[in-house]
């Protein structure tokens, strides 16, 4: 399994837009085979920076993810959205088992 996290800084007046198409993105995101797990979310401490969390059944999903018109959609608005440098890590993951807190 392949998870991603990834943290986008966002312009303040174009934090609408960007969660518009951030929607969008996690809505056919998780419709795709292979994509276990997509999800977006606002930071607590600064509303301008969206987050996501991924979860791929293997690289080949990823790549896929890559090729979508969703993802691209996303891409073409990405450098109007930016306000600094994306923050993205990768985890290749054997297995994951739920922790009992």
């Amino acid at each position: 399994m392949i998870v991603l996290h990834a943290s986008f800084p966002i312009k303040p007046e174009k934090r609408e837009r960007a969660i518009e198409l951030t929607d969008d993105l996690v809505e056919g995101t998780n419709q795709e085979p292979g994509a276990i797990e997509y999800r977006a979310t606002v930071d607590l401490q600064d509303e301008n920076v969206i987050r996501f969390i991924e979860r791929y059944e293997d690289a080949a999903a990823l790549e896929a993810h890559a090729e979508t018109e969703h993802y691209q959609a996303f891409g073409e608005h990405l450098p109007d959205l930016l306000d600094g440098e994306p923050e993205v890590l990768r985890f290749d993951v054997e297995s994951m088992e739920a922790l009992e807190l």
